[in-house]
């Protein structure tokens, strides 16, 4: 149950007359409306108020149903009308037997003023906010005027918005009514009641901007208590609100949990992963030192066929003495201040540029509706898979295209813009295409699997290092060598591959959530 759905069962119970207790020596409702309709007579006789043309009475008949008087027409039966029983002492009323409702007049803007010359002049919902009126227009032309104790509720755009006027006078614009309970019926209760109706007068508003009619309030059925239980009912309620507050905002709470928990998961699940604390070690398993000196061989292979070019500032990272160090254009430094956390003995770090076969920077093209080939962009990748049906052509000389082709395994990285860091695994090409400018591409050896790099890349030792060395600009900016010198963690290859499967499982788990 959410907190407005708490405060509208309460709200319902309070109208039914089963919020507090009735008192058989409270003053039957029936006896109040008699004295309102006296009260209303002495003010037409005063010219205060018009009388009504079609005067509503309500009264239960001899088959204990109620029946309705208007005007001079014969009583007809309205059960089918009345939406539930009250108590005996209670009575079904007309808002137009009961209330006064005054309706606004909107000004054209040379008729008001922000000097605070004359009355305030409200406009609508923007002037009401928490049940408090906000006063930011005055006018010295007033005619549709509200009066201190009115309850103002809007009724135009914004339905239902409501206030008791604190104010001694204000003029009021057309989406907002004032409604007058004089002395006998209480304001407050005038409000807890509309607060039931909101729902269908919302449902009968009718135009393009939907708006409430007088005659939707007038004609709508008021079940009226005791003058003493309005009292109660008032006070109850106002020492339940505190608690349907508290209740709204730990129910909120709760919503945003229950949204952000599933993903606050897959990040402790990421952070496990690339800490060896997921899938336990297998000491069989051939360690990473081992993969590292591979990857390095194979990469020496393709510089010396002209493949790849060298890297002029390759590292090597070792221990020593139980810490880390790099070796950077022959220096060694410690770099113990730059490790986030302990791997297993059978891990190491690494640079990301010392294990990737290329970093490659997307080819700048326009795009086409036709061209030689597809090219891929950072708005073609949604949702971790591209949408191949959008993805356009460009041109491009086909001496060139080797150099951006890709292939499956590869891993696309946006470089700027609001999506800087995101990542995407190349699982399939369903035909020839290259990647745009503010891609980058990475490729990598078959001794790393690519799924647990693309886990990295969503892990937030990835996001933090990206931060770091995130370019701040009007278009935040990564570039190739910040995405090179990154720090990451490398378990043995049959590790990485129930890394993987297990981090797959649980995010399974987490996604039915």
């Amino acid at each position: 149950m959410t907190g407005q759905q708490l405060k509208n069962s309460i709200l319902q119970m309070a109208v039914q007359g089963k919020l507090v207790p009735q008192n058989p020596n409270d003053e039957p409702a029936s006896v109040l409306l008699e004295r309102i309709r006296k009260e209303k007579e002495q003010l037409i006789k005063e010219g205060k108020i018009k009388r009504e043309k079609n005067l509503s009475y309500i009264f239960r008949g001899a088959d204990n149903l109620p029946y309705e008087k208007v005007g001079k027409n014969e009583p007809v039966c309205i059960a089918d009308e009345v939406p539930f029983e009250i108590p005996d002492t209670w009575e079904w009323v007309r808002f137009s037997a009961v209330i006064e409702l005054q309706s606004g007049q909107d000004m054209t803007p040379d008729k008001y003023n922000s000097a605070k010359q004359g009355i305030p002049y409200l406009t609508g919902a923007s002037n009401i906010e928490n049940e408090k009126v906000i006063i930011n227009r005055w006018t010295e032309y007033g005619k549709a005027f509200a009066y201190k104790g009115d309850l103002l509720i809007t009724c135009k755009g914004t339905i239902g918005t409501m206030a008791i006027l604190e104010e001694n006078q204000v003029h009021i614009a057309r989406q907002i009514m004032a409604i007058r309970s004089g002395n006998l019926i209480k304001i407050e209760y005038i409000q807890l009641v509309l607060e039931t109706l909101v729902a269908s007068l919302k449902a009968a508003a009718k135009s393009m901007i939907p708006g409430v009619s007088r005659e939707d309030i007038l004609s709508s059925l008021l079940p009226l208590p005791p003058y003493n239980e309005q009292s109660k009912i008032i006070a109850f309620f106002k020492s339940v609100t505190p608690f349907i507050d508290e209740y709204s905002k730990k129910e909120s709470q709760l919503q945003n949990l229950n949204c952000v928990f599933p993903e606050l998961l897959k990040k402790s699940i990421l952070q496990e992963a690339v800490q060896g604390k997921l899938v336990p070690q297998d000491p069989a398993d051939e360690p990473a030192s081992v993969l590292l000196k591979r990857i390095r061989s194979e990469k020496e292979q393709l510089i010396k066929a002209g493949k790849i070019k060298r890297d002029k500032h390759e590292s090597v990272i070792f221990r020593r003495d139980n810490s880390h160090y790099e070796k950077l254009d022959g220096i060694d430094r410690c770099i113990d201040d730059e490790i986030p956390f302990e791997i297993p003995d059978s891990w190491v770090w690494e640079r990301w540029g010392n294990i990737s076969q290329s970093i490659q920077y997307g080819y700048n093209a326009p795009a086409k509706d036709c061209g030689r080939i597809k090219m891929v962009r950072i708005s073609d990748i949604q949702d971790n898979s591209v949408l191949w049906e959008t993805v356009p052509y460009c041109d491009i000389k086909e001496n060139e295209i080797s150099t951006y082709l890709l292939q499956p395994n590869d891993i696309l990285f946006a470089r700027t813009g609001g999506t800087v860091g995101k990542s995407y695994l190349v699982q399939e090409v369903p035909e020839e295409a290259i990647y745009a400018g503010y891609l980058i591409r990475t490729r990598y050896s078959q001794w790393l699997y690519p799924q647990y790099l693309k886990f990295f890349m969503e892990s937030e030792l990835y996001w933090s290092q990206l931060r770091n060395g995130t370019i701040a600009t009007a278009q935040p900016n990564c570039n190739g060598r910040t995405l090179g010198k990154m720090l990451l963690p490398i378990p043995p290859l049959s590790e990485q591959y129930r890394i993987v499967e297990k981090v797959n499982v649980l995010f399974g788990h987490c996604n039915s959530i």
